[in-house]
């Protein structure tokens, strides 16, 4: 599962959210936006249905006074008003939502209009005011809570005001020298305002509950769950704030039907695992390595890690934004990844699934193209030194990804170390050219070619020119043979350190990333739901002897 974990521009904020008085979560605000946006489209087909109906359909009827509520000339103006308003609603509803208390504001005033335009057209010609009659006031006051929850106090007085419009327009009409049926009438036709106006709180009070009981739901240990960054195969990831700490994080949910493989049979096999697994991901110190802050399972079983969040971009966003990188960069970078995987092989882990989209490029305090390598994923350690699996494998399924997968991976070869190696030479094969060693329209046809083409030098599909030291290094990486390639991360690592190419400096880094990320926090790509995997992909096992 590729995690790039990009600061997300926040929706909300907690001081906000404890304004609102709900605490909605931001996705569920997202879900109040869809909702206010197709009460929009519904009330713009019905205001323009009763146009049309009242004008062409009415005066055939034949209906006398006192059978239907007039359609006064002021209607049809009245109606245009709401649909106007209703297309503004529609149209500034998200931009609401990264303000809870903005958007509880615009579905009132949105509720205000609609009763008051109602209202008015009622009341033009009070004469069909009978005991028994509903007002359409009364559905509006009752669906709205529901549509955009709030505060039950401000609720209770938005429903209020709103069913104060039918006496309004009794007082326009007054004011217009209509005379009004008798006063009981009157408060007993628009009694059931009111009373829908106190029995709106109900729901408005039941969706701040469900709210509040989400955001419980959602507290994992010391960290409570944000925004959503992402999404894969294996689950989500979420923006995570400590509820002491200014430190922020992210979270991977993961889904439950992936904790499970064919030798752990039941949750307690699988919790176990997960701990041991995660405690083995977690003993990695490189600077280089992602740092796993925490894990746990949630009251409904599912695994979360809490990892470190970064502030960057991940190299296949790199290159697909901003093309080919010079031969310095690149070596800069790789040697970085190399610190990583040295680590982790050393206390025998192995990634197995390296590839640009899990290695991430940062900013960290002063130190730009800062390389951290994600997803070491979690260990599973076979007692008896016989293989090895993971929690987060499935049956049937090939870990890895099949354009950075060694050949090794697809016969069922014995494993180590130096397939991560294949994988980073696939890595930097990618940042030198823009393309991938091998092109191919399906994933077995891309695993073949691993298996039995040969791949063409980097220095021939690159337009720029790459240092043959660099060609050599990249192509050693790229040996079917496991024999054939470097020994170590540390062995690539130096002999890229000896590659006489143009050094990329700390303020060569700067300037680029001033230049071309700026000051900000840049957001997750447009692309970014597409570099995740629809397969289980992370893959850690314990290094074997070579």
């Amino acid at each position: 599962m590729s995690t790039s974990l990009v600061q997300p521009q926040p929706h909300s904020t907690p001081p906000d959210e404890a304004k609102l008085g709900t605490s909605i979560p931001s996705d569920l605000l997202v879900d109040t936006v869809r909702r206010l946006r197709v009460a929009c489209i519904v009330w713009m087909v019905l205001l323009t249905t009763a146009v049309l109906v009242n004008h062409l359909v009415g005066p055939s009827l034949g209906l006398r006074t006192g059978q239907v509520v007039a359609w006064p000339p002021v209607a049809d103006a009245l109606a245009a008003i709401c649909i106007v308003v209703s297309a503004l609603v529609y149209r500034f509803a998200p931009i609401a939502c990264k303000q809870p208390g903005t958007l509880v504001n615009l579905g009132l005033a949105y509720e205000l209009v609609l009763a008051l335009s109602i209202g008015l057209i009622n009341q033009w010609e009070p004469n069909h005011v009978l005991a028994g009659r509903l007002s359409w006031i009364c559905a509006l006051v009752l669906l709205h809570p529901s549509i955009v929850p709030g505060p039950p106090g401000k609720i209770l007085i938005g429903s209020l005001l709103a069913a104060s419009m039918d006496p309004l327009g009794l007082a326009v009409a007054r004011l217009r020298g209509i005379e009004l049926p008798p006063m009981g009438t009157l408060v007993w036709a628009y009694l059931p305002n009111y009373v829908c106006a106190v029995l709106a709180v109900i729901p408005s009070e039941v969706l701040a509950r469900m709210s509040r009981q989400v955001r419980r739901a959602r507290d994992m240990g010391s960290y409570r769950l944000g925004d959503l960054i992402g999404e894969g195969g294996m689950g989500e990831v979420y923006h995570a704030h400590h509820r002491l700490l200014a430190r922020p994080a992210a979270i991977k949910l993961i889904r439950p039907e992936r904790a499970l493989d064919e030798t752990a049979s039941t949750s307690d096999i699988a919790a176990r695992r997960f701990r041991r697994e995660a405690e083995a991901a977690a003993s990695l110190r490189s600077p280089h390595t992602i740092q796993l802050y925490d894990f746990g399972v949630t009251a409904d079983g599912r695994f979360y890690l809490v990892m470190e969040l970064l502030d960057g971009i991940d190299l296949q966003s790199l290159v697909r934004r901003f093309g080919p990188q010079p031969p310095g960069r690149v070596v800069h970078l790789l040697r970085q990844a190399c610190d990583s995987l040295a680590e982790a092989h050393a206390r025998g882990l192995v990634h197995r699934d390296i590839k640009p989209a899990n290695i991430h490029l940062c900013r960290l305090g002063l130190e730009y193209d800062f390389v951290k390598v994600l997803d070491f994923g979690l260990v599973k350690h076979d007692a008896s030194g016989g293989g090895s699996n993971t929690l987060l494998s499935a049956p049937g399924l090939m870990p890895g990804t099949p354009a950075y997968m060694a050949p090794e991976m697809a016969t069922g070869d014995s494993l180590d170390g130096r397939l991560d190696l294949y994988a980073l030479g696939c890595v930097g094969y990618y940042l030198l050219t823009g393309e991938m060693v091998f092109e191919a329209d399906s994933a077995l046809v891309m695993i073949g070619r691993h298996l039995t083409s040969d791949p063409i030098p980097p220095s021939i599909r690159s337009s720029r020119p790459i240092p043959p030291q660099l060609d050599d290094a990249i192509l050693a990486c790229l040996a079917k043979a496991p024999a054939g390639r470097p020994a170590s991360a540390m062995e690539l690592s130096q002999r890229l350190a000896e590659v006489e190419v143009p050094c990329w400096s700390t303020a060569d880094a700067q300037a680029w990333w001033d230049a071309n990320l700026g000051s900000a926090r840049p957001a997750p790509s447009a692309d970014f739901p597409s570099s995740w995997p629809t397969r289980v992909e992370v893959r850690v096992a314990p290094v074997e002897s070579a």
